[in-house]
């Protein structure tokens, strides 16, 4: 679709509106559904140029603080939405708890990993060589996966063998060409790839519930088209369907 920009660069600081534009600016998990979405979104709105920006959660909270001009903010957390509405770049109100997903185990797909969550299982000893994940300090699905692999007594037994990435797409590459043995992303993440096979699911007690809020920001508010699409985004029947297609839960 020739109304469709997508941008992983970096993006400019000063914030900019222009008229019919909307930046979404989304996390990396998300790029299938959300692409899809505005693509349907675009087709009843001609006029509406989108302009989405994928990336780590962490990553792109911090260039909207900066003054990147984004009109929609679509995290892969709470906690990143929550530092937005801290900094006034969000208003709480208009953030809304919209999805759900899993926290998996992955490895490539000639790999013979075994997976029991249990702390008597030794996980360490189950896999050669490195595991992938998100930077545990920052990118919300390696937070998951520190918490996760705490609960399950796991960390310390990894260390030296962890391996940060930028975000969930990110450790998924990394896992396709086998430079990680095993990798921990969300299960939407997994059920792209042809490379990989999901070797557990991490259960859901042993990390925080993965919600993945939305909401217009400051400049957005100001963009009848921001706000036309965000309510299109959580309410649609035709979005609904597609985040389901791709394995998110609401």
């Amino acid at each position: 679709m020739k109304n469709i920009f997508f941008s992983l660069g970096v993006c400019s600081l000063i914030p900019v509106a222009e008229a019919g534009t909307v930046r979404i600016y989304a996390a990396a998990s998300l790029t299938n559904a959300v692409t899809d979405i505005v693509q349907l979104f675009v087709k009843q709105h001609p006029q509406v140029k989108v302009v989405p920006v994928f990336g780590a959660s962490s990553a792109l909270a911090r260039q909207i603080e900066a003054g990147a001009p984004s009109d929609i903010f679509f995290s892969a957390d709470q906690d990143w939405m929550n530092y937005l509405v801290n900094k006034q770049k969000v208003v709480k109100a208009q953030v809304k708890p919209l999805l759900s997903n899993q926290l998996v185990l992955i490895n490539p797909i000639y790999s013979k990993q075994k997976f029991q969550a249990s702390p008597q299982f030794n996980f360490a000893q189950s896999f050669q060589g490195h595991l992938c994940t998100g930077q545990m300090e920052s990118v919300p699905v390696g937070k998951y996966a520190k918490q996760s692999l705490s609960k399950l007594n796991w960390l310390h037994s990894l260390n030296g063998r962890i391996v940060g990435t930028d975000n969930a797409r990110a450790t998924l590459a990394l896992v396709e060409r086998g430079e990680c043995q095993a990798g921990i992303v969300y299960k939407t993440d997994a059920l792209q790839s042809k490379k990989v096979k999901i070797a557990g699911i991490f259960p859901p007690h042993s990390h925080s519930r993965i919600v993945y809020p939305i909401a217009v920001t400051q400049l957005g508010i100001r963009n009848a088209d921001a706000m036309k699409l965000m309510r299109f985004m959580s309410h649609h029947a035709k979005a609904r369907e597609i985040y389901q297609h791709y394995g998110f839960r609401f």
